[in-house]
């Protein structure tokens, strides 16, 4: 007599298991989804995704969504669903310069809630790890549950500068690579930064740069929402970017990649703390801008203070976004036809200046791009602000977003500018 079947391992189960992945990631990815959403959007026939779905629904890995609150329409009501935003939750932290950012969200891509407090530039990692556990206690009014990250969740965490592996990193994985944060003060690793994180929030931490996950954050749930190719611009102290390419984050080689301040867009500018001359950041970083207005006359004390004077009217102020929003459309210009995104977001301080800076870039950008790619790019301001690198954490740690599905695990690389 033949003893019991196992096919758990056999190719139809792999097959069954692949369409119920794809599923249950369209619904990470987009939220509440209606059957014959996920059907156009999987690829999967009628029958095999009713199935899958009957399946899911069974096992409670996948609930009816909320009752849609517009307007009631004729007929059977649509009926949405969701994964069980019970099943776990994700947590992201942005380590700015001089801030903790965190933000949370549940596996239903639910967002639960973020929040930030500012710090001294020489504060340390445990005072920074501090911090964000204050944070984050604080958000959803404490109702936050921690002990859901270590079962399916993850501490997705960004910070400045780039993020990279080196090919000596195994050899000296036992020391750790250096990093220095901004200000000065005591040195660190970004392994010590993993380490204090994993033993305060009990679940796997993911890291990579704070501007790329901004970017990330944007495609997920931003300004460039369901788009598949999105340029990302952060014009603040410092110029940098994040590109996510035909819907995937990319890093490049090294980690390098969306280092957009340090393209040359000035041959006869000044110097950059790179090396290089009339790099982006030179001309549209929010220090080149208050710069140059008071290299005019301008008075302003601060940024705050010089998008006042732009408020109020202030021709010099307009003349030098006018200047920085030239020279980074002529950039952009560059880029988009080397990449061919879709949707380019504009963010950071300077960004808070708005058609003031957005229409001198699109003129430049119109002037300077492939007439066929003219019609074809969308330039839009940030949706997220400050919280962005935050949001972009906890999509890094909802690892089965459609966005990270081809994403290299990040290293742990030497970052000399945390």
């Amino acid at each position: 007599m033949l003893g019991p079947m196992h096919s758990h391992r056999g190719p139809l189960a792999q097959l069954r298991r692949g369409h119920e992945e794809r599923v249950l990631g369209l619904l990470r990815r987009h939220g509440q989804l209606s059957r014959a959403e996920l059907g156009r959007l999987s690829g999967l026939s009628r029958t095999t995704l009713y199935d899958i779905v009957a399946t899911l629904v069974a096992g409670g890995a996948v609930v009816p969504g909320a009752a849609d609150p517009g307007p009631r329409k004729r007929g059977r009501p649509v009926e949405h669903l969701t994964l069980d935003p019970a099943a776990g939750q994700a947590l992201g932290i942005d380590f700015a310069r001089r801030s903790v950012h965190v933000a949370a969200a549940n596996v239903a891509h639910e967002m639960i809630g973020s929040a930030s407090l500012p710090h001294p530039p020489d504060l340390s990692w445990e005072g920074r790890v501090d911090l964000a556990e204050k944070l984050v206690a604080s958000l959803a009014d404490g109702a936050l549950r921690l002990s859901a990250l270590g079962a399916t969740g993850a501490v997705g965490v960004g910070v400045v500068g780039p993020v990279r592996r080196t090919e000596t990193e195994d050899a000296r994985a036992a020391e750790g690579p250096r990093v220095t944060r901004p200000g000065g003060g005591h040195g660190g690793t970004l392994t010590d930064l993993v380490e204090l994180l994993t033993n305060r929030f009990g679940a796997p931490v993911l890291i990579d740069n704070n501007t790329r996950l901004a970017a990330l954050a944007e495609a997920t749930w931003g300004a460039a929402a369901g788009s598949r190719d999105v340029l990302y611009l952060r014009l603040s102290h410092g110029v940098g970017g994040g590109l996510v390419v035909n819907g995937a984050l990319h890093r490049g080689v090294d980690g390098l990649a969306g280092e957009l301040g340090h393209i040359t867009a000035d041959p006869a500018g000044g110097p950059c703390e790179c090396g290089g001359t009339g790099c982006l950041e030179t001309v549209a970083s929010v220090g080149a801008v208050l710069a140059a207005y008071r290299e005019q006359g301008g008075g302003a004390r601060d940024f705050a203070a010089f998008l006042a004077a732009l408020e109020n009217g202030d021709a010099v102020a307009e003349g030098v976004l006018r200047r920085a929003g030239t020279f980074v459309g002529t950039v952009l210009a560059s880029v988009v036809g080397a990449l061919g995104p879709s949707t380019i977001v504009l963010g950071g301080e300077l960004a808070q200046a708005g058609g003031a800076l957005l229409g001198p870039v699109a003129e430049a950008l119109d002037a300077h791009v492939l007439p066929l790619a003219r019609d074809r790019v969308t330039l839009c301001p940030a949706a997220l602000g400050e919280a962005g690198g935050a949001h972009g954490g906890v999509a890094l740690a909802l690892h089965e977003s459609p966005l990270l599905a081809r994403y290299p695990g990040p290293a742990l690389p030497e970052d000399d500018d945390v």
